[in-house]
C-alpha cells in the first residue's frame, strides 16, 4: 500500500506531483536542491550546478490558456505569452494557493535512490539526501522523479573538427544570460532551435554580425497566428487531430507542409527543413525573419571545420574573424542519484519508459519519471495528467499489462516517432493523442457523445476549440467544478490583455445591406431580360 511518496524536484512537475498526491490522500515529501521553487523558470544571474538555466529575456512559447495548471487558470489580465518572471510568480501563487510549500525540503540534494532489500515484496525505496553537509536516509513507498531534462548540456565537440584550435570564445547556450558583453563581436550560433534563434535575434541588436548555423533547417512560426490569435489555440484542437488521423499520410503531409509554409517561403530564407514532413517541433520566433531580412542574422549550413579565427561551412564558404561561438545544441538527460541507472535506461542506454513514465521492468511499479516528454503543448498540463495517472498506478487502481506487452507498446511508439519525428529516441509525442491515452485509463477523458447529448455547447467547444488543460479536469479523479466555465470563457480571457483600447469594429468589406441590394438588382435585371 503506497502512502509515503518522495518527489525529486520542485519545478512545475514536482509541484503537480505534490498536489496530486495530496488529492489522493498520500503523503508527499519533496526534495529541492535550490532555495526556491520554479525549476527551469526561476531565473538567476549566474548558472547554478545541477539546475536548469535560462537567459534574462525568455518568454513562453505556449499561451496562458494552453499552459496553465488545469484547475488554476492564469489571471484574466495576464498577457497571452509571458516573461519568465511573470510565469515564476504564477508558479509561486499556485504553490501557495494549494499549500504545497510545507511539503518541500529546500537546499536538500538527493544523492542516492536505491531499492530496499525487500523491494520485490514491498516496492519500497531508500532515498539518501544531503543538507548542510549532513546525510540522511529515509524509506518511501514510491518515488516520483521530477528533475526535468534541461540540466545537463549536450556539447558534442567531437562533431566539430578543429574546435581545439579556435582562438575565440565558445560555450553552451546554458551559459548565456544577456547580450551586452558581445557588443561589436562577430558571433556564430550553432543550432536552429528555440534557444538558438532567441539568442541569435537578441545578439543581433548589439553584435556586428550574427551567423546562425543549421544542419537540417526548421519550420519557423510566429506566436501570433490567424487573425492575431495565439498559435496553439488555433492549431491544437481535437478536430485537427481527428482529421490528421483519418486522412491518408500523403494528404496529411501535404496539408502540413502547406500550412507551415503558407506565410513565408522558408527556402527563400535558408530555413526549409531537410525533412519537410517531419513533425519535429518548429521554432517559435516573431523576430527572426525580420532580422534575416535586415541582414543582421545570416543563415549558414552545418559547420565542417573550425580554424583559429574562422569557420568553414559544409557548402565550402568560409567566415573569417569569428569572435564567439554559442552552441545551442540541446540537452541530455541524466539521473546521477540513481544507484542502478539501468532502471530508467534499460535498453541501449536509452530511456525506456512505459507511457513515457514508468520503468517497465520493476517488480513493483513504484517509480515514475514525470515531465520527460515533449509535445506541441506545455509541460504543465502534461505533467499534471502524468501525475494523476501515476498515482492511480501506485494505488493499484490502474492495472498495468505484463512486461512483454509494455515493451511492445514502447517499441510501437518508437516506430511511430521514427515515422513522424525522424528519430525513435526523441522525447516528442502528439499532445492530444498522448493526453487522451492517459486520461482514458483513469476516466478523465471527455466523453464526446455524452457531452453532445447533455451539453452541446460545451461539446462543440471541446471538439472544435483549443484542447486546453481544463478539458482533462471535466471528469474523473481530480474533477474541477470550474472546468466547464473555464472552457467556455477561454477566448474572452485570451482577448482581454490585448484589447486595452476601445476600438470600433472593422467595417465589413461587403455590408449585408449592400449585398442584398446587389442581389435585388441582379434579380431585377434577370427578370427584365426574361420578360422582354
Amino acid at each position: 500500500m503506497v502512502r509515503r511518496v518522495a518527489v525529486v524536484g520542485a519545478g512545475v512537475s514536482g509541484l503537480a506531483a505534490i498536489k496530486c498526491c495530496l488529492e489522493e490522500g498520500l503523503e508527499p515529501t519533496c526534495f529541492e536542491r535550490s532555495e526556491d521553487i520554479g525549476g527551469l523558470w526561476r531565473y538567476t544571474e549566474h548558472v547554478e550546478e545541477g539546475r536548469a538555466s535560462i537567459y534574462r529575456t525568455v518568454f513562453t512559447n505556449s499561451c496562458k490558456e494552453m499552459m496553465c495548471y488545469p484547475d488554476f487558470p492564469f489571471p484574466d489580465d495576464h498577457p497571452n505569452y509571458m516573461h519568465n518572471t511573470r510565469l515564476q510568480q504564477y508558479i509561486c501563487d499556485y504553490a501557495r494557493h494549494f499549500d504545497l510549500l510545507r511539503h518541500i525540503h529546500f537546499k536538500t540534494l538527493v544523492t542516492k535512490i536505491r531499492k530496499r532489500p525487500d523491494f520485490r515484496a514491498t516496492g519500497q525505496w531508500e532515498v539518501v539526501t544531503q543538507r548542510d553537509g549532513k546525510e540522511e536516509a529515509a524509506v518511501f513507498d514510491a518515488v516520483m522523479i521530477c528533475s526535468g531534462h534541461h540540466i545537463y548540456p549536450n556539447l558534442p565537440l567531437d562533431h566539430f573538427p578543429g574546435i581545439e584550435k579556435f582562438k575565440g570564445c565558445y560555450f553552451h547556450s546554458r551559459e548565456y544570460k544577456e547580450p551586452e558583453k558581445f557588443r561589436g563581436k562577430k558571433v556564430l550560433v550553432v543550432g536552429l532551435g528555440n534557444s538558438g534563434c532567441d539568442i541569435a535575434v537578441e545578439l543581433s541588436t548589439v553584435a556586428s554580425q550574427v551567423y546562425l548555423s543549421s544542419r537540417s533547417g526548421s519550420w519557423v512560426l510566429s506566436r501570433v497566428w490567424d487573425h492575431g490569435y495565439p498559435w496553439d489555440m488555433v492549431i491544437v484542437t481535437r478536430f485537427r487531430t481527428w482529421l490528421g488521423s483519418i486522412l491518408p499520410k500523403a494528404v496529411s503531409d501535404w496539408l502540413y507542409v502547406r500550412g507551415m509554409n503558407q506565410l513565408i517561403k522558408h527556402e527563400n530564407f535558408g530555413l526549409m527543413p531537410v525533412n519537410r514532413t517531419s513533425r519535429k517541433e518548429p521554432v517559435f520566433n516573431d523576430d527572426l525573419l525580420s532580422r534575416i531580412a535586415c541582414g543582421v542574422v545570416l543563415i549558414k549550413p552545418d559547420v565542417k571545420e573550425f580554424r583559429e579565427t574562422s569557420v568553414l561551412f559544409q557548402d565550402g564558404t568560409v567566415q573569417d574573424d569569428v569572435d564567439v561561438v554559442v552552441f545551442a545544441t540541446g540537452y541530455t538527460y541524466s539521473y546521477p542519484f540513481m544507484e542502478d541507472d539501468s532502471i530508467i535506461k534499460s535498453r541501449n542506454n536509452e530511456v525506456t519508459l512505459y507511457k513515457g513514465i514508468l520503468p517497465p521492468h520493476l517488480e513493483k511499479p513504484t517509480m515514475a519519471v514525470i515531465g520527460l516528454v515533449q509535445s506541441f503543448a506545455s509541460t504543465i498540463p502534461t505533467a499534471d495528467l502524468q501525475c494523476r495517472w501515476t498515482i492511480k498506478v501506485f494505488q493499484g487502481l490502474c492495472t498495468l499489462p505484463p512486461v512483454s506487452k509494455m515493451m511492445d507498446d514502447i517499441d510501437e511508439k518508437m516506430g511511430k516517432k521514427l515515422q513522424w519525428y525522424g528519430s525513435s529516441t526523441t522525447l516528442q509525442t502528439d499532445y492530444i493523442t498522448y493526453m487522451d491515452e492517459l486520461a482514458s485509463a483513469i476516466g478523465a477523458k471527455p466523453n464526446m457523445l455524452k457531452l453532445l447529448v447533455t451539453d452541446p455547447r460545451l461539446a462543440l467547444e471541446v471538439f472544435f476549440g483549443p484542447c486546453s488543460p481544463y478539458q482533462f479536469r471535466l471528469t474523473g479523479p481530480g474533477q474541477w467544478s470550474g472546468a466547464r466555465r473555464a472552457i467556455l470563457t477561454q477566448w474572452d480571457r485570451m482577448l482581454r490583455p490585448t484589447r486595452t483600447r476601445i476600438a470600433p469594429d472593422a467595417p465589413s468589406i461587403f455590408p449585408i445591406p449592400a449585398m442584398l441590394g446587389v442581389l435585388f438588382l441582379l434579380l431585377l435585371l434577370l427578370f427584365t431580360a426574361l420578360y422582354f
